[in-house]
């Protein structure tokens, strides 16, 4: 799954893939980084490792927007949730539809319609290329439909859960 981060006006579209190590590579554009780990100490420090070279990093999140401080200088990166990019608001319809990020098969559903859910609940686990990813409700609202049942597939963009706005 491609990440957005904004930095300095610039968006950049980045992919983390895990190495053997238990580090990660990066793809950035056209190159690919390696390995990269960040281990964290505190609730808001850690060592990034980057190709090698090791850096104490502080940083402070304020929802979609991370504050870093890293070599001396201060960074602010804006995180877009690809999750949430992918997620469309029907106005019209007053329903939310939740998108797979991804092509990949139903693990687990957390909910059942006619359950009243709120933002940033869990609402089923994916898995795709091996890798387990909980999706989330983006606003609250009530479950309205589930469109795939647990060890389904499904392509990138599907609608995987249909939510109605409260009071509906």
């Amino acid at each position: 799954m491609y990440h957005s981060v904004e930095v300095d006006g610039v968006d950049y579209r980045l992919w983390l893939s895990p190495c053997q190590s238990g580090s990660y590579h990066l793809h950035l554009r056209d190159q690919v980084i390696s390995p990269v780990a960040f281990a964290q100490y505190g609730e808001n420090s850690g060592v990034l490792t980057i190709a090698g070279e090791t850096e104490r990093v502080r940083f402070v999140i304020e929802g979609d927007l991370i504050h870093v401080h890293i070599r001396g200088m201060m960074r602010d990166l804006r995180y877009s949730d690809p999750l949430r990019t992918l997620a469309c608001v029907n106005q019209e319809a007053t329903s939310l539809m939740t998108r797979a990020p991804m092509p990949g098969v139903v693990v687990t559903i957390a909910v059942s319609p006619g359950q009243p859910v709120s933002a940033g609940a869990a609402l089923m686990m994916i898995e795709s290329m091996k890798l387990e990813t909980i999706i989330r409700s983006s606003q609250d609202g009530v479950v309205d439909r589930i469109h795939f049942k647990e060890g389904e597939s499904f392509e990138r963009d599907a609608v995987l859960i249909t939510l109605s706005k409260e009071g509906r």
